[in-house]
């Protein structure tokens, strides 16, 4: 039981990594029916940037509240503003062409964005500081919680919730859901469909920076080429759970996360990824559309 509880904790905590990557990932796919291949690698471009700033302004510094606050904003600020870059110059030009070329164009930044990580910090492994946050840990019969898990699962869960009430209880929430369901009528209704793309990229890039930092501050060890795994098992958490729906997302993180732990607890973590493949064929053997489905519209 102590290790079934145990392999509970870190699935959860893997699962809001996943969640918060996935966000990112349905919410562009949701509105503008593109799978944004490049937000892996632009998760990966936060640790390494997250990294950089911890250095270059605090590293000889004695690390404080309000130096991981100024970290986080810092990073998510960069990370969005290359979201939103990213956007102009390879989506929206080819928004009303062909979907395989948009397809092809996110590939290329992707690789664009993972050399571009190369060339900057170059291609050795790079290692997140140990003491951006307290050592602590706390042991519950045997079931061990460190300071970082708690902080990972809390504001995951946190901003998971924020951004649902934002979708579904503010104006601008309104205008993105329309726009998911029909761009030109809702032009017509006179929301400013370029802001609302520009918007779910901004949000999605900087909740895929905290993701990024997480990932960081609980792995440690940074690659380059890591936006690829861990956008990949995002992604898959995103059809799992539901592409295009944003409460599939969170669902599917968070089973997968679940999933991964089991198997590398009870079986093997070199079968984890295989199992992870077998868990999304059934998945869209039984259930296409993902756990949830996405919501559209029948225009008649």
């Amino acid at each position: 039981m102590d290790i079934f509880l145990q392999q509970l904790i870190n699935g959860l905590t893997i699962g809001s990594l996943y969640a918060l990557v996935a966000l990112g990932y349905t919410m562009v796919y949701g509105v503008m029916k593109l799978i944004n291949f490049a937000h892996g690698d632009l998760v990966a471009f936060s640790a390494y940037v997250g990294l950089t700033i911890f250095s270059q302004l605090f590293g000889a510094s004695a690390t404080n509240f309000i130096n991981i606050i100024i970290i986080f904003l810092l990073t998510a600020i960069i990370v969005a503003f290359i979201g939103v870059l990213l956007e102009r110059l390879a989506y929206r030009p080819l928004r009303t062409a062909p979907r395989l070329s948009a397809v092809v164009s996110a590939l290329g930044a992707a690789l664009v964005i993972q050399n571009g990580i190369m060339l900057i910090w170059g291609p050795n492994m790079q290692i997140f500081p140990a003491d951006l946050l307290p050592s602590t840990s706390w042991n519950f019969g045997g079931v061990i919680i460190s300071f970082t898990q708690l902080v990972i699962l809390v504001l995951s869960a946190l901003l998971m919730a924020a951004l649902f009430l934002f979708i579904n209880k503010t104006k601008m929430g309104t205008a993105i859901r329309a726009t998911a369901i029909d761009q030109d009528a809702a032009k017509l209704m006179g929301i400013n469909v370029n802001r609302v793309i520009m918007l779910i990229f901004i949000i999605g890039s900087m909740l895929g920076a905290i993701g990024g930092l997480f990932i960081g501050l609980y792995y440690r060890a940074l690659t380059f080429d890591m936006g690829w795994l861990y956008g990949l098992n995002a992604f898959i958490a995103a059809i799992i759970g539901g592409i295009g729906n944003i409460p599939g997302a969170m669902l599917g993180g968070l089973m997968l996360g679940l999933f991964n732990a089991l198997i590398a607890g009870y079986i093997s973590t070199e079968w984890a990824e295989t199992f992870t493949f077998i868990l999304l064929i059934v998945i869209l053997i039984v259930r296409p559309t993902g756990i949830l489905g996405e919501k559209t519209a029948e225009k008649v």
